[in-house]
């Protein structure tokens, strides 16, 4: 299977956004819940959703964006492999992104797909 030349390759049907639903390892933060399941190659794949509770258009896209921009600045940081949902929470919209970051990291390290847990230095 040849991958799209792009940074972030998304999960886009519903039955795989469920399947990481039902099956899938989970960890629920103040600003998203983060759903993590191997996928059985040698890439990560990437889905985010936010709901009309997040708020209007442009609350949900701002959301999606940030936490998107998150995944991608860290993508090399994690273990390849593996499906990725991010459901975006109403906290997400307004929040510092520093403190959004930390949860992230905080989140990729609790489901074991952070790579360098241990030398983990906010400033590299």
């Amino acid at each position: 299977m040849k991958l799209p030349n792009k940074s972030v390759v998304s999960i886009n049907k519903n039955y795989e956004f469920q399947r990481l639903y039902r099956r899938g390892e989970s960890v629920a933060g103040a600003y998203f819940v983060l759903y993590v399941r191997r996928n059985g190659g040698n890439s990560n794949r990437l889905g985010i959703t936010a709901s009309k509770k997040v708020g209007g258009a442009v609350q949900r896209n701002r959301a999606r964006r940030r936490l998107k921009e998150l995944y991608r600045t860290n993508l090399h940081r994690l273990k390849k492999g593996y499906n990725i949902v991010i459901v975006a929470r109403s906290s997400a919209v307004n929040v510092e992104y520093a403190a959004l970051e930390r949860a992230y990291f905080w989140a990729i390290r609790k489901v074991g797909i952070l790579n360098d847990a241990k030398n983990f230095n906010r400033n590299n």
